[in-house]
């Protein structure tokens, strides 16, 4: 892919998956969306709802987790970039596979780019298997196919158990 600068790619949809058990994590999330909309060249277009999850990995809190989707006008590398740099933006230490976050950012999908480099991927490579992504993408790009599996996000919901993963219902 040639480099076309920073923020001044061919304007494309993505997708980003947010979570965070630590800290004050709702106020964290909503931040974390007025940063990302903060960044050149990220657009929003929808979020979902927040949910609380139970962790994957070690015993910790439960998480809460959500997603939006994005118009960015910047290639791939560079959007995890800014997500990276915003997860360090509100404490992010990665310590532990797995373990607590203030913040988590997940780049998720990338119009119906397929990745595959030894930093990136996309799709997630493990989207397709957690409720705690499917259910709030869901809500808000139900009908967005990944391109691996060449199924819509709703049908992969219904491929994954959904039961630890509840509506915050102060939302």
């Amino acid at each position: 892919m040639p480099e076309l600068g920073y923020a001044y790619a061919k304007p494309r949809r993505s997708a980003v998956a947010l979570g965070s058990n630590i800290g004050d994590s709702q106020a964290i999330l909503e931040a974390a969306i007025e940063t990302l909309v903060q960044t050149p060249g990220i657009f929003l277009e929808a979020r979902s709802s927040w949910y609380q999850t139970k962790a994957v990995g070690p015993q910790q809190p439960d998480y809460l987790n959500g997603c939006v989707t994005l118009q960015v006008e910047m290639l791939p590398q560079h959007l995890l970039e800014a997500l990276l740099g915003i997860e360090q933006q509100f404490g992010r230490v990665r310590q532990e596979r797995w373990g607590p976050r203030t913040l988590d950012l997940d780049l998720l999908l990338y119009d119906d780019f397929i990745v595959d480099t030894p930093n990136l991927q996309i799709p997630h490579p493990r989207m397709r298997d957690r409720a705690f992504v499917l259910v709030p993408l869901a809500e808000i790009a139900s009908d967005w196919v990944e391109p691996v599996s060449g199924c819509v996000i709703k049908e992969l919901l219904k491929e994954v158990d959904c039961s630890d993963v509840h509506l915050l219902m102060d939302n």
